[in-house]
């Protein structure tokens, strides 16, 4: 289910672009109109729509692997520190809250290491909205040329 949207180029940085959405997101699969407040976003611009243009964006759908990195991944690894702080506590004889402790922690404070990396190495384009469309030309042109003329 792809979700689009519509929305008007701001202003162009390489190969992104700020684009003001209207509020209306299209759903392909059931042919709904979701109305929201519109938004300013960062959107790929592999089109090259300049400043100005109506275009239609594709917004990107919300992973199930994200998800689960994002929120499920913390609390498998912090547990899985714990185990091994059991193993390390009867096996070496280090005192047992010490160990289970220090192992959750270092656990998930690698998890979140690893999601700061997946976090900088997906937003680049991949979850990025892409826009696929220009609708029309330079609307900042248009109206002034109409509010002059």
């Amino acid at each position: 289910m792809k979700r689009k949207a519509e929305g008007i180029v701001m202003a162009i940085s390489g190969k992104t672009a700020k684009v003001r959405t209207s509020g209306q997101i299209y759903c392909e699969s059931c042919e709904s109109q979701l109305v929201g407040n519109s938004s300013v976003m960062d959107v790929y611009n592999p089109v090259a729509a300049a400043a100005g243009q109506r275009v239609i964006i594709d917004l990107p759908e919300t992973s199930l692997k994200v998800a689960f990195i994002v929120f499920i991944l913390p609390l498998i690894t912090t547990f899985l520190g714990f185990l091994a702080g059991v193993w390390i506590s009867q096996n070496f004889g280090f005192p047992a809250l010490l160990s289970e402790a220090s192992a959750s922690i270092v656990a998930l404070v690698l998890t979140l290491l690893y999601i700061k990396y997946f976090d900088t190495s997906v937003t680049k384009t991949k979850m990025m909205p892409i826009i696929t469309d220009v609708l029309s030309g330079n609307l900042l042109q248009e109206v002034a040329l109409t509010k002059y003329t």
